[in-house]
């Protein structure tokens, strides 16, 4: 293969996992209105099951029980804990702002390290983070206009405020939040929102 095509290889696959990166943020934002617990167990049990395959094939052998029970932690927290919540943030945010805010992450570990290691920077460091904050702020202003709200039926955890005005058809003590299939009515009207899962429209 010649040296410069070589060269496109690593870029063109970076590309093609943010690709994939992208596809699986909008559709597992389709269904973050349900157990966020089970959707991020589910999304692990797989992934895990694949790369563990995967390693096994390619002739790796199991870690020494001290390095496994690191990789279990790291992974409760670095993986399973923040999966959880990134679906929540689908949930409540949508999937561009969710996306925005998760990308900082890179970021924040190297501000983190610059207290513990005391690692240096340069300018272009706080250029860089200038340029983050301003795009992360960018984002975050909800947006404010006539929302058209079709008829739609489905369950996830809420309080009884203007889009969730509905009876129930089984004993309810009045504790908010609470969980339960319910039905949203067409609604019209304008308010600040986010494309959060009841603001799935157009503008």
């Amino acid at each position: 293969m010649a040296k410069g095509a070589n060269e496109w290889i690593g870029p063109l696959a970076i590309a093609a996992g943010c690709l994939c990166w992208a596809i699986d943020n909008n559709l597992t934002q389709r269904v973050s209105a349900s157990d966020a617990l089970f959707i991020a167990g589910t999304k692990g049990a797989v992934a895990g099951t694949v790369n563990v395959g995967l390693a096994f094939a390619l002739g790796a052998s199991p870690p020494d029980r001290t390095v496994l029970l690191g990789t279990l932690v790291v992974g409760l927290f670095g993986y399973g804990i923040s999966l959880v919540l990134f679906v929540l943030a689908l949930r409540g945010l949508g999937t561009a702002r969710t996306g925005a805010y998760f990308s900082t992450a890179p970021f924040i570990g190297a501000a983190v390290s610059l207290v513990l290691l005391g690692e240096s920077t340069s300018i272009a460091f706080w250029i860089a983070a200038v340029l983050m904050g301003w795009g992360c702020g960018y984002t975050s202003p909800s947006t404010t206009s006539t929302s058209t709200h079709e008829p739609m039926e489905h369950s996830h955890r809420h309080t009884h405020d203007e889009h969730h005005q509905h009876e129930h058809n089984f004993a309810w003590n009045s504790d908010e939040p609470h969980e339960h299939w319910h039905r949203h009515e067409g609604l019209v009207h304008k308010h600040p929102h986010f494309p959060d899962i009841h603001h799935r429209h157009s503008h």
